[in-house]
């Protein structure tokens, strides 16, 4: 049997939270740009198959792929951070300035990698802009645009939107990223991550790093967009929200009910009485 209990996963998420917190800037940037690719890489996937086939389920159904091969390879995504890294602060391990060092770093590393990934794919899908975008090219300037002047044009609604579906999102992706603890098999572990990861594509919710790929390449590629825009509409209400949905709903919602707990001990039944004779 390879099943992982729920108390020992809500233990390993402590463990990988304090492991975490002890890796060095280099390596929290190394790694998270190697996750912000993968990402943005899986998330271009996702759109060619959208594309080819003129069905969005299809793109949910092959997204998960990078998040899968992120858990694998042990990487960083600072969305799958704000799940796990507050446990180990809740026990009094570390400080807060230490963990919001951490996840600044990660930050740092998802944006670099998802934008170098980015630059790369606008070179290939625009001939080095000597090609009207077309094709997948169109379509991530398309969505681009919804992430940020579609959420404008709706003023405060449009805030409070982005941020309830970066909540939702970030629900989902560190429910996969626990999901795959309760195995120690690779081929559990791929299927106890994809599936969170399919609830959240499929239903369009907002990812934080995803969109630092979609974003700026959009915007490489022609989309009228400025960074004002980008950051006050997208951004940073859906980080925040990311926070939110991977922290509450997941991390400290498992973290309550399956932390171990340490019982007292019975009390000792009274001596029984020898009636005398």
């Amino acid at each position: 049997m390879d099943y992982v209990k729920p108390a020992d996963v809500a233990a390993t998420m402590v463990s990988t939270g304090r492991s975490k917190l002890a890796l060095s800037p280099p390596d929290l940037v190394i790694r998270g740009g190697l996750a912000g690719a993968i990402l943005a890489a899986a998330t271009s996937l996702a759109f060619t198959g959208m594309v080819q086939t003129n069905q969005p389920l299809v793109g949910a159904l092959i997204f998960p792929v990078g998040l899968i091969l992120i858990v694998l390879l042990g990487l960083d995504l600072v969305t799958g951070s704000f799940g796990l890294l507050p446990l180990p602060w809740l026990e009094n391990h570390v400080s807060a300035k230490t963990m919001l060092g951490n996840w600044s770093w990660v930050f740092l590393g998802n944006l670099i990698g998802s934008v170098v990934y980015g630059g790369l794919l606008a070179i290939t899908l625009t001939n080095f802009g000597t090609a009207v975008p077309t094709g997948v090219a169109a379509k991530i300037i398309a969505v681009a645009l919804a992430k940020t002047t579609g959420y404008e044009a709706l003023g405060f609604a449009g805030l409070v939107t982005v941020f309830v579906k970066a909540v939702l999102c970030n629900w989902m992706v560190c429910l996969g990223i626990v999901a795959a603890m309760t195995t120690s098999s690779t081929i559990g572990k791929i299927a106890c991550a994809y599936m969170p990861i399919f609830i959240f594509f499929a239903q369009g919710f907002e990812h934080s790093v995803v969109n630092m790929f979609v974003i700026p390449t959009g915007m490489m590629m022609g989309a009228k967009i400025t960074i004002a825009e980008w950051w006050l509409w997208n951004q940073i209400p859906v980080t925040l929200g990311n926070l939110v949905g991977g922290f509450v709903f997941t991390g400290l919602a498992l973290y309550i009910t399956h932390k171990p707990r340490i019982t007292a001990p019975a009390p000792l039944a009274a001596p029984t009485q020898v009636p005398a004779e």
